[in-house]
């Protein structure tokens, strides 16, 4: 099928879910009541419903009374029991699969899909979809690269049989959405199959490179793209030998190209590291851009300074929680997806209806996958409303608190002294991540990729990050040494191998300024360490 065709046939369905949006923009409690009666009438002769007497509340605010507050811990039994094929338990449909959360601190959890999350998901990415081809019609011309993560553990199952982990980016589009998407997809989704990551690297180029028309390119971290880009110019004439004659240079793959002798030559005539003129008709990227993600999609920006870049807004394993939407600051929560609340830093909680510009709020989420008042963590600010709806930016992890001895670091507190201390040295890291280390006692390093580090920076990062009462106390205690700088080469390649060790997904590896666990040492190798 044509790529104007599918695409268009695409945005076609996505219609329906756009024109809902818009009319749930002017009624937003009234849409989220509705959500919440659903979820307790489908799900009140589950185990967990009738814990919690879903058939005696009546109203949002009675929810928030009864039932409490949850962490995945709380789920962690009830979803052993799901994996070994108990049915009706947190709710009312089956699950279908479980994927793999992408979070970059603690080890990968299983969140159950049943077809009601999975719609649930399409509730929000149409109206995504709907709105970036409608107001860039151009996209709609040619193919798109939506990201896939190669199975390098091979496929696998609960003790019932459930499979466990989407495949690709399209998993979340629905039946027709992934058909369409897939129809145009620049990197077909066979390559899930490679399981050596430079091999998987490798095709994914060459694939790429013979996709000039280019339109839309889709990743979840940007550091998937810039580390893919990197090995441009080491693969280069391999890569051009191979679209040409129509082969795949020492790769143990079966995949078969048509030869191309005229792109080939067209190529030779460019930089591997031009990559405007590599794809001319590029036209946007979609990756994260907010919180710790940051400076890896400036990076991007930097080297496709002419192609527009649209942040994800926030989509979590959990949940799907905000809409990008050309043109607004921040991205719309997606309040057609699930039952949303937010609690302050006081710990009220509050309705989407109710929450103020200018403060920041920890995500909790109901959805149609079992989760119920579900602290997603994720730290949000209002910065503003679409027509009823709050617009949100994200801010960082609510969690995400490095406390060995009582020094209770948090990351949004280290992502602003990094910032300042970086802007103070005159300096713009490739890469920079503090962690705990015991190498030498007690300490926390600085994993840093710059030519701009010099001695002064451990003694002003110390000195800054005892700003905080609790870690200066376990300084002058004696419990932790001086911080020091590590100064490292490939900064963003070694944290995602090291997050891969760990079971998670590499397409879905999430930036972090800062890991509250040891054995980051052996994965960087530092080069040099800097402290006075």
């Amino acid at each position: 099928m044509k790529p104007r065709i599918a695409n268009a046939l695409w945005v076609v369905s996505c219609l329906p879910e756009w024109r809902r949006f818009q009319r749930s923009a002017e009624r937003v409690p009234e849409t989220q009541s509705i959500l919440l009666s659903r979820y307790l009438k489908e799900n009140k002769g589950t185990e967990y419903g009738e814990c919690y007497h879903f058939d005696t509340i009546s109203s949002p605010l009675q929810y928030q009374q009864r039932v409490p507050l949850t962490t995945y811990d709380d789920y962690v039994k009830y979803i052993t029991r799901i994996g070994a094929g108990v049915q009706s338990i947190l709710t009312d449909k089956p699950v279908q699969m479980f994927e793999l959360s992408s979070g970059s601190t603690a080890a990968s959890k299983l969140i159950p899909y049943t077809r009601s999350l999975k719609s649930e998901f399409q509730r929000g990415i149409a109206p995504w979809i709907y709105n970036l081809y409608t107001n860039i019609p151009d996209l709609q011309s040619g193919p798109a690269y939506w990201s896939i993560t190669p199975l390098t553990d091979g496929k696998r199952f609960t003790p019932a049989g459930i499979p466990i982990g989407f495949e690709s980016d399209s998993e979340y589009l629905g039946f027709l959405g992934k058909q369409l998407a897939e129809s145009v997809m620049a990197v077909p989704n066979i390559m899930k199959n490679v399981s050596n990551v430079d091999t998987f690297r490798y095709v994914t180029l060459l694939h790429l490179l013979r996709q000039p028309n280019l339109r839309l390119i889709s990743v979840w971290n940007p550091t998937f793209l810039s580390l893919l880009l990197a090995s441009l110019p080491e693969w280069w004439e391999s890569l051009l030998f191979d679209i040409e004659h129509g082969t795949v240079s020492g790769q143990d793959v079966e995949i078969r190209f048509a030869p191309n002798l005229k792109l080939a030559r067209a190529l030779r005539a460019l930089s591997p590291t031009d990559y405007e003129s590599l794809w001319p008709r590029l036209g946007l990227i979609s990756c994260w851009m907010d919180g710790a993600s940051m400076p890896y999609a400036r990076q991007v920006a930097e080297m496709f300074p002419h192609v527009q870049l649209q942040g994800k807004g926030l989509l979590a394993t959990e949940a799907f929680v905000s809409v990008p939407i050309l043109g607004v600051d921040g991205s719309v929560l997606s309040v057609n997806s699930h039952f949303f609340e937010f609690m302050d830093d006081s710990g009220e909680v509050c309705f989407a209806h109710q929450v103020e510009k200018g403060k920041t709020y920890s995500v909790v989420v109901t959805t149609g996958g079992g989760f119920y008042r579900y602290q997603l963590h994720d730290v949000i600010e209002v910065v503003g409303c679409w027509k009823h709806i709050p617009c949100i930016r994200f801010v960082g992890k609510a969690d995400h608190i490095s406390d060995w001895f009582g020094e209770k670091l948090e990351e949004r507190f280290v992502a602003g002294v990094l910032e300042k201390i970086f802007t103070k040295h005159h300096i713009s890291p490739a890469f920079a991540m503090l962690a705990p280390d015991n190498s030498e006692g007690f300490r926390y390093l600085l994993y840093l990729e710059s030519d701009r580090c010099n001695n002064f920076l451990a003694e002003d990062l110390d000195n800054a990050l005892r700003d905080n009462f609790h870690y200066d106390y376990c300084r002058k205690l004696g419990q932790l040494a001086h911080v020091k700088v590590a100064q490292v080469s490939r900064g963003a390649e070694k944290y995602l191998r090291a997050c891969q060790s760990r079971g998670k997904k590499l397409g879905n590896i999430k930036p972090s300024i800062l890991q509250k666990h040891l054995g980051w040492s052996k994965w960087f190798d530092a080069e040099k360490e800097l402290a006075l």
